[in-house]
């Protein structure tokens, strides 16, 4: 679960249509800083593209799963 959730955000870092702020906060929140700092930008960052963003997160997630399977 939590593979695929890393893999689901790496695939929206990646992507050309989120605004770049977005896409660099979602980098913060992938970074191994000690403390619960990054996972609560991971949240921000879920909630922001839950809110705005569903359908991509939603082929992200989906996307991911995929990826789980072939390997």
């Amino acid at each position: 679960m939590i593979k695929r959730i890393v893999r689901a955000v790496r695939l929206l870092i990646r992507d050309g249509g989120l605004p770049r702020w977005l896409r660099g906060l979602a980098a913060v929140g992938l970074a191994p800083i000690p403390g619960p700092f990054d996972e609560v930008v991971l949240l921000v960052v879920a909630a922001i593209l839950w809110l705005g963003y569903r359908e991509r997160l939603r082929a992200a997630w989906r996307d991911a799963g995929s990826s789980t399977t072939r390997a």
